[in-house]
C-alpha cells in the first residue's frame, strides 16, 4: 500500500465542504482512516518478518544468493519507509486529539478535504506544499 492510497472506512461517509470544517464526524472519519492504515502497515510488516525468517536458506549459486540479498534489501527499505509512515500517522492522531488536525502548519489555513482524504497525514495545504517543494528544488540546485 502506498502513502497516497485512499482507504475506505467502510461506512460510506465522505467528508463534505457542506459541513463545518473538522466537525466531529470528519475527525472520526480521519481517525478511523488513519487507524485502518496503520493496522494494514503493521499486518504487512508481520508478514514480511515471517517471510524473511523462512527465507534464511543459504543459496549455493552466487547469482541466486545475490538476487535473494537484493530482494531482502528492497523489502527492508520498504519496511523502513513504512516505519517512518507509522510515526507520521501517530503524529496525525496527536493532531486530531489536540485539535490542530486539518490545518496547515505553515499558514494555519484549512487543508482541503480532498487532500486530506488522499493523504490523511498531510500537514501543509496544497499551496504551502508546492512552495515548500519549489524552495527544496532551488536549494538542491545550489
Amino acid at each position: 500500500m502506498t502513502a497516497a492510497t485512499v482507504l475506505e472506512t467502510g461506512d460510506g461517509y465522505r467528508p463534505s465542504d457542506d459541513e463545518p470544517f473538522m466537525c466531529e464526524r470528519q475527525l472520526e472519519h480521519f481517525r478511523k482512516k488513519l487507524l485502518d492504515w496503520k493496522a494494514e502497515i503493521l499486518r504487512e510488516s508481520r508478514e514480511t518478518v515471517a517471510v524473511l525468517q523462512k527465507e534464511t536458506e543459504n543459496h549455493p549459486d552466487l547469482a541466486d544468493r545475490a538476487s535473494s540479498e537484493t530482494d531482502r534489501a528492497l523489502e527492508l527499505r520498504a519496511r523502513d519507509r513504512q516505519r517512518k509512515l507509522i510515526s507520521k500517522i501517530d503524529e496525525a492522531m496527536r493532531r486530531i486529539d489536540d485539535g490542530s488536525y486539518g490545518y496547515c502548519e505553515e499558514t494555519g489555513e484549512p487543508i482541503g478535504l480532498a487532500r486530506l482524504d488522499a493523504r490523511p497525514i498531510a500537514t501543509l495545504s496544497l499551496e504551502a506544499q508546492e512552495r515548500h517543494e519549489r524552495r527544496e528544488r532551488v536549494h538542491r540546485d545550489d
